[in-house]
C-alpha cells in the first residue's frame, strides 16, 4: 500500500513517474537495457538529457542566454561553486533566512567576504525580513538566497532589491511549484529531490555572461560552471538515472498543466492545511502568514509528549514523515507538487479526529 508521505526530501514522486520508470527498468525504449546501465555517450541517453533540457526550458520559459546544468554534489556543493565562479571582487551580500542560506553563507566565508545584509534569526527563523532597500556593499559580486525555507517553512514572496547586483537563488524547495521569471536571476538553482526528481542531482541556471575561465585561483576543474556548461553537463558521467526521471517529471508537470496548474493545484492544498491550522485550538502553524511556505508546513501542539504522540499515530494512519527538523521539532507536513489534495484532506481528517480525543 502506498502511504501519504509529507517527507521534506527525498519525497514523494508522482504515481505515473514511478510506473513508466518501473515498465522501463529492464528494456528502456527497445535499448535491451535500463537507463542505468547505459553509456551516458549513447545516442540514447543524449536524446534523455536533450529532451528534459528543452521540457524544462519550454516549462520555465528559460531564454537562450541561460545555460542549463545537471550537476553532482547536490546544493551544499554549490555553497562553494557559487562564490568560487562570481566573487570577481571577493565579497558578497547572503540573506539568512534559514539553515540552508546560513550553511551557504557560512561557506562563501571560505572565499571571499559574505556580508549578511539581513537576518531572521532573532525569531528563530519564522519570517522573511524586509529586502526593499537593504545596505547591499557596492563592490558585492551577487546578491544570494534561499527562496523557499524548507526546514522553517517561511518563503519569499517578492524578491529582495538587488540594486542591480547579480541574484543568486537556491529554489530548491520550490522548484517548479509555480511560474517564474527566470531573467530576474542571475542564477538560479535546486537540488532536485523535493519536488523534481530522486537525489542526486542538482539543477543549475545561470544566466552566459556569468559563465568564464575567471573563477577564483585554486578552483577545481570540476566546480567551473564553464567545464559543464561547455561539455553540455557531459564532462564526466553525470547522474544518469535521475536526470532521466528528471526528464520523466518535466513531461508529468507538462500534462499536469505547466506551471500555472502546478501553482493553482499546491495553493489549494496549502489553503486547506492552514485553514484548519488557523482555527484548531490544538495544532498552531509557526510562521508569520505573509511569508508562509505553500510547499513546507510546520506546526506544533506545543507539548514536546502530544508532537510525539501525534507523529506516532499519524505514522501508523499511513501519514509518514511528519516529524519536524531536528533543529525546530514538532511536525512539519511537505506537500510538493506529486502530494495529491487528497493526502491533504485525509491529513487534515486526521489532525481534527486527533484533536477531539486529545483536546
Amino acid at each position: 500500500m502506498r502511504v501519504y508521505n509529507f517527507s521534506a526530501g527525498p519525497a514523494v514522486l508522482p504515481e505515473e513517474v514511478l510506473k513508466e520508470a518501473a515498465e522501463e527498468m529492464l528494456d528502456y525504449k527497445g535499448t535491451g537495457m535500463s537507463v542505468m546501465e547505459m553509456s551516458h555517450r549513447s545516442k540514447a541517453f543524449d536524446g534523455i538529457i536533450k529532451e528534459a533540457e528543452k521540457d524544462l526550458r519550454e516549462l520555465m520559459n528559460i531564454p537562450d542566454n541561460y545555460k542549463v546544468l545537471f550537476l553532482q554534489g547536490g546544493c551544499s556543493l554549490q555553497f562553494a561553486a557559487i562564490p568560487m565562479n562570481l566573487m570577481k571582487n571577493k565579497k558578497a551580500a547572503y540573506i539568512v533566512t534559514g539553515q540552508w542560506a546560513k550553511k551557504a553563507y557560512q561557506e562563501a566565508q571560505l572565499y571571499g567576504e559574505a556580508v549578511a545584509v539581513a537576518s531572521s534569526a532573532d525569531k528563530t527563523f519564522s519570517y522573511i525580513p524586509d529586502c526593499s532597500d537593504l545596505d547591499i556593499p557596492e563592490d558585492a559580486d551577487y546578491v544570494y538566497i534561499c527562496e523557499n525555507n524548507t526546514i522553517y517553512g517561511t518563503k519569499f514572496w517578492e524578491l529582495p532589491n538587488t540594486k542591480g547586483k547579480t541574484l543568486v537563488s537556491d529554489v530548491s524547495s520550490c522548484f517548479l511549484s509555480e511560474p517564474v521569471d527566470v531573467t530576474k536571476y542571475g542564477v538560479i538553482y535546486g537540488g532536485v529531490q523535493k519536488n523534481v526528481g530522486p537525489a542526486g542531482v542538482v539543477i543549475v541556471i545561470v544566466r552566459e555572461d556569468l559563465i568564464t575561465d575567471d573563477v577564483l585561483p585554486g578552483t577545481p576543474t570540476m566546480m567551473k560552471w564553464k567545464t559543464q556548461a561547455d561539455n553540455d553537463s557531459l564532462y564526466n558521467t553525470p547522474p544518469c538515472y535521475g536526470i532521466y526521471i528528471c526528464g520523466k517529471v518535466f513531461k508529468w508537470i507538462k500534462n499536469m498543466g505547466g506551471l500555472e496548474a502546478m501553482k493553482v493545484h499546491n495553493e489549494k492544498k496549502a489553503k486547506i492545511l492552514y485553514d484548519f491550522l488557523d482555527q484548531s485550538k490544538l495544532f498552531k502553524g509557526t510562521v508569520e502568514k505573509k511569508d508562509r511556505s505553500i510547499m513546507n508546513v510546520p506546526f506544533v501542539t506545543g507539548s514536546d509528549e502530544l508532537d510525539a504522540k501525534f507523529i506516532k499515530e499519524a505514522t501508523a494512519a499511513g501519514f509518514v514523515n511528519l516529524k519536524g527538523h531536528r533543529t525546530v521539532g514538532g511536525m512539519r507536513a511537505s506537500i510538493y507538487n506529486a502530494m495529491p489534495i487528497e493526502g491533504v484532506e485525509k491529513l487534515v481528517e486526521f489532525m481534527k479526529k486527533f484533536e477531539a480525543e486529545n483536546a
